[in-house]
């Protein structure tokens, strides 16, 4: 599996794209190129990017339009967006390229330390978001499974020592604790914004086996 975050580098001259993979190379990320606004937007169709670097002053679709419709899309509207501009550009550009969703503005020639450190800013916070959603993932779907397996020992009766059949599988109780284990050790791994719904499987839990504790004392 790659790891690696992929970065944008949108500009319609060779040696600038030249320029910008010699700087970020560094980073051992995917770069991956676009010499058009257009192009730019046929790239973000079918993969995810940690940050774009876009040109401003391109033919045709320039870096102000490109960057509207990329904060239009409601799969790319937080993508971090940082424009390249000339030393000399017109002031005017900054308000318009802020205006359009920019993060930030970096002026050519690129400062290569300044570039590598801005970048691997959004790399990084690309890859945790990542590394979170990923997770909160595999605990809904973790906790989706506790939740079956709790159900269904609600609805079978526990068997008496003397009436149960040891072929009818595993003993409700011994399953309870053992689905039990599983949801405190998913819980020490849930995110804050899940807690209200492990703290109710817990309950639930809990309840399940006082419940099945009095029908076997019974």
């Amino acid at each position: 599996m790659d790891d690696k975050a992929k970065i944008l580098l949108v500009d319609d001259r060779e040696e600038n794209l030249i320029a910008l993979e010699a700087i970020l190379s560094s980073l051992d990320q995917d770069l991956v190129r676009a010499r058009s606004g257009e192009d730019a937007l046929k790239a973000l169709l079918t993969d995810e990017y940690a940050v774009i670097l876009l040109d401003v002053v391109m033919p045709g679709m320039d870096g102000f339009e490109t960057a509207r419709d990329i904060k239009r899309r409601k799969k790319t509207r937080d993508l971090p967006i940082i424009f390249l501009t000339a030393v000399n550009s017109d002031p005017d550009y900054a308000f318009r390229g802020y205006a359009a969703g920019a993060v930030d503005f970096i002026s050519k020639p690129f400062d290569p330390w300044v570039l590598r450190a801005k970048v691997s800013v959004f790399v990084e916070l690309h890859n945790k978001n990542k590394q979170l959603r990923d997770q909160t993932t595999l605990l809904r779907e973790q906790a989706a499974l506790l939740r079956e397996q709790s159900a269904l020992l609600q609805v079978r009766p526990a068997d008496s020592a003397h009436e149960r059949d040891p072929a009818a599988g595993p003993d409700p109780a011994e399953h309870l604790a053992a689905v039990r284990e599983q949801a405190e050790t998913l819980g020490k791994r849930v995110p804050a914004g899940l807690r209200g719904e492990f703290d109710e499987l817990d309950r639930r839990l809990d309840a399940l086996r006082a419940s099945l504790e009095g029908d076997v004392e019974g």
